[in-house]
């Protein structure tokens, strides 16, 4: 029995995927983030929001090159573990040098 629930944990875990959402602004490339953070999200996000002004990191509109967020392996892994009452995301901000 116990063999049974471990492979359908580990056969859920494996069929969890990885999302990224990114936006480039201003064509230019960057490989290091200006900012990294990581959003702390309750009960799967659901109406909860976190907002970056990227502008205000980047001094300026015009400096924004992209934004990112991410929700990785170990974001999901900890969601699962909470059964979805912590669910963390990671947010980056790209600016010109």
């Amino acid at each position: 029995m116990k063999t049974k629930v471990m492979g359908a944990i580990f056969a859920a875990s494996l069929l969890s995927g990885c999302a990224a959402q990114t936006f480039n602004v201003n064509g230019s490339t960057s490989t290091k983030p200006t900012v990294q953070e990581t959003q702390t999200f309750f009960i799967s996000g659901l109406g909860q929001e976190q907002v970056i002004d990227a502008a205000a990191v980047c001094n300026g509109a015009e400096n924004v090159i992209k934004v990112e967020a991410q929700h990785t392996f170990l974001n999901g892994l900890a969601s699962m573990i909470s059964f979805g009452l912590y669910t963390p995301r990671d947010a980056k901000v790209y600016c010109k040098a």
